[in-house]
């Protein structure tokens, strides 16, 4: 054994695949599940974000030249949910059957792109505060999380050169600004080139406006209840059902809420079919945290959340093998993960509940953002009811940037895989037919996407 591995290394100095190299405490030798080792290197280990706070990163070598290849930060939402759904189920190098066995996701993103995947805040995944601490907020997320940066940088420096981007999804859309706004504030220490959000909160009032035109037009709402929802929300062509103080529109809302929501559709992608069945046998995690993002300033309200066999597993969503997978013992050990630290969970409802909302509107820090050298890009899956591309579009349109070129067809495949609109220094596109996790509905189109992006040529 001795042997083998010293011929590895000098293998590893041979041939320069060791030039980029990264903590050996922290290197995965080998992960329960995967017939054999893939090509890449990756690493799993913790950084310090903030004083006692921990935060379990996952970090993938590219499979194509990780020394010059982009390094991409990826983070998932909630708030409280983990990054390592995108590990598993996205844009992540390895994906889960359900019998637990791993296979590699051709359509990675690391085919293009060192990416470190950071569950994040303190309490989500494997992260944890020694505090035991968990209350939280927008701002304090992102202090956690530029520190966290930066850390990782200290422990993989020949990384820092190479161009960086930030990556985020659902609640990512305050994560990832508020997260960049703290790098550019701070010159020189990150080569800082861009950031793509996903299916992002960018806008509560939005968002929430936005998501009763997407339900009407999409075949949810009778005409009777869209003509009430006119008259009594409506005034001048302008509608407010975000928070109106009028009865008889709250009312019509609520109404419109319900079947959109309550009836048993899959919140994340309308035309997929919910786990599970309808109606809900019960539904938790995510979902919960998700639903809470919307329609806050209204008072309205939702049906009891009743807890499911897999905690925080969000409804009409099977993520029962990545629970199972990531607490088996000899995972743990293999991503050097302590004993000490508590069960993985898709969603945290502990730091979910405690979590401090503080931006209801991202726009100060997309000012602040394209002021900058950097490229934007705002994607959306089209049939997705959490984030809907709608309020995306709308949001987008809002900065009043200069428009480069018409909404038009982007293309995978020689067939139609979603619109795009560039205007300067910030894009928005929809991909076609994809829920809210676009790299897990539609891996093939989100890959594409990426290196579109990269070589800004759509």
């Amino acid at each position: 054994m001795f042997l083998r591995c010293c011929a590895l290394a000098v293998a590893l100095c041979l041939t320069g695949i060791g030039a980029q190299s990264g903590p050996e405490a922290d290197l995965v030798t080998y992960l329960p599940g995967l017939a054999e080792n893939p090509s890449f290197k990756h690493y799993s280990g913790y950084v310090e974000a903030g004083v006692g706070k921990y935060f379990h990163y996952w970090f993938v070598e590219s499979q194509n030249n990780p020394s010059t290849d982009p390094v991409i930060l990826w983070l998932n939402g909630g708030p409280g949910c983990s990054a390592l759904e995108g590990m598993l189920s996205e844009n992540g190098p390895f994906h889960l059957r359900d019998d637990g066995t791993v296979y590699i996701n051709p359509y990675s993103w690391n085919q293009v792109a060192n990416v470190l995947y950071l569950e994040s805040p303190a309490g989500v995944g494997f992260s944890y505060s020694t505090s035991g601490k968990y209350a939280t907020s927008d701002p304090e997320v992102a202090e956690d999380n530029y520190e966290a940066l930066q850390n990782f940088f200290t422990k993989f420096p020949s990384f820092l050169a190479n161009d960086f981007y930030v990556f985020a999804e659902s609640y990512g859309g305050i994560y990832g600004p508020s997260l960049a706004q703290l790098i550019v504030s701070n010159p020189g220490k990150i080569n800082f080139k861009g950031m793509g959000i996903g299916n992002g909160m960018t806008s509560y009032a939005l968002n929430d406006n936005s998501l009763l035109y997407f339900g009407y037009y999409h075949g949810l709402l009778a005409e009777s209840l869209w003509t009430d929802l006119n008259q009594q929300c409506c005034t001048e062509g302008s509608c407010n059902f975000y928070s109106s103080s009028n009865t008889n529109c709250q009312n019509s809302v609520n109404q419109a809420l319900y079947l959109i929501q309550d009836v048993g559709l899959n919140i994340y992608n309308l035309y997929g079919q919910c786990y599970g069945g309808a109606p809900m046998n019960g539904y938790a995690g995510r979902y919960a945290a998700d639903m809470s993002n919307l329609f806050r300033e209204s008072g309205f309200s939702f049906k009891p959340l009743e807890e499911v066999s897999i905690p925080g597993n969000p409804r009409c969503i099977n993520g029962t093998a990545m629970y199972e997978w990531l607490n088996n013992p000899n995972v743990r050990a293999a991503l050097h993960i302590p004993s000490s630290v508590q069960s993985w969970e898709l969603c945290s409802g502990t730091v979910g509940s405690l979590y401090q909302r503080t931006y209801k509107d991202m726009t100060w820090f997309y000012q602040v953002l394209l002021q900058q050298d950097l490229q934007l890009l705002v994607y959306n899956g089209d049939v997705d009811m959490a984030c809907n591309f709608l309020g995306g579009k709308w949001f987008v349109e809002s900065l009043n940037q200069q428009v480069v070129s018409q909404y038009q067809p982007w293309y995978y495949q020689d067939q139609i895989a979603g619109y795009f609109q560039q205007y300067q220094k910030i894009t928005f596109m929809t991909v076609k037919g994809s829920g809210h996790m676009v790299p897990q509905y539609k891996p093939g189109p989100a890959l594409q996407m990426l290196k579109n992006y990269l070589a800004n040529s759509y």
